[in-house]
């Protein structure tokens, strides 16, 4: 297929770009810096912004994946510039370009709009897809890991230092990015059926305790790390002095401590994709150990 990518340069969506190219896709990419060749891809400089580069975005293409999101932000602003703005930016240049076939990357977090500002912000942009009259597939990732993700890599380096500091009682639910992928691309084919919503893990029943996670991290890079579950008013204060200390560079957003806090962000079984389409095919373990080593072989743990 020919394929129109948003994000691709992100951590998703250099994961699909690198399993839609193994599964012979030709791919445009659109991207804000010059990027080095490679075959298959065509990569269309510009942003979201950019109706010239919108417009040859999805010139010809079968189907477009919409990655690209704002996950981090400071203020209400920039996650309704990224994510609603960017969403109905896309799904203009779709209309206008003729393509039926649009599959949306939104969160688990736009469950609960009213809990931070990125899950209102991804909710809103679920409203936008849910109305555009264009054939649309959105998928809820839960909390998404793998190698190149910085996101999970603070938890990695916490369990390496043998002390995770985690979330209250709760629960979790958790996907390999290749998995992910692998669904986005399943939902662009002529086998997956028009307006689904998807909610996809690993598969584990009923997801991961918040001390079970931080415990199969620990296993991961070789510890025994003890576990402390902190209250949403601790973790908000560690928000504000990450802000304090890294600025804008900082992971932990006083906006992510209140989603993080919430003891629900496991996928509805209602919602799973049909098995007949797609399924997990990492194990977790091997994939959080596979995860640990290439941290190890940049540098970063």
């Amino acid at each position: 297929m020919r394929l129109a990518i948003t994000g691709g340069t992100g951590f998703v969506g250099s994961h699909l770009i690198d399993v839609a190219l193994a599964a012979g896709h030709s791919i445009k990419a659109l991207t804000r810096r010059k990027q080095t060749e490679r075959d298959g891809i065509d990569w269309v400089l510009g942003d979201l912004g950019t109706r010239d580069a919108l417009e040859w975005l999805v010139d010809e293409a079968d189907a477009i994946i919409h990655v690209a999101g704002t996950i981090s932000g400071q203020s209400a602003a920039e996650f309704e510039i990224g994510n609603v703005a960017g969403t109905l930016a896309m799904l203009a240049a779709a209309t206008a370009g003729g393509v039926r076939r649009f599959v949306h990357v939104s969160s688990l977090a736009a469950r609960e709009p009213k809990l931070s500002l990125y899950g209102g912000s991804k909710c809103r942009a679920e409203e936008l897809v849910y109305s555009s009259g264009l054939d649309w597939a959105i998928v809820r990732p839960p909390a998404v890991y793998g190698p190149g993700d910085r996101e999970t890599l603070e938890l990695f380096r916490m369990a390496k230092l043998g002390l995770m500091l985690m979330p209250p009682k709760g629960r979790v639910s958790i996907i390999h990015a290749d998995d992910l992928a692998r669904l986005l691309l399943a939902l662009t084919g002529s086998a997956a059926a028009a307006n689904i919503l998807i909610e996809a893990d690993d598969g584990k029943p009923s997801g991961w305790t918040h001390r079970e996670f931080a415990r199969a991290l620990a296993a991961a890079v070789g510890t025994r790390a003890a576990v402390i579950s902190s209250p949403g008013v601790l973790l908000r204060l560690a928000a504000r002095a990450d802000h304090l200390l890294r600025g804008e560079k900082a992971k932990l957003t006083v906006d992510r401590a209140a989603y993080f806090s919430h003891r629900n962000w496991v996928v509805e079984p209602k919602r799973a994709c049909p098995p007949s389409l797609w399924r997990p095919q990492i194990d977790t373990m091997q994939g959080l150990r596979e995860t640990a080593d290439w941290y190890r072989g940049q540098g970063w743990l």
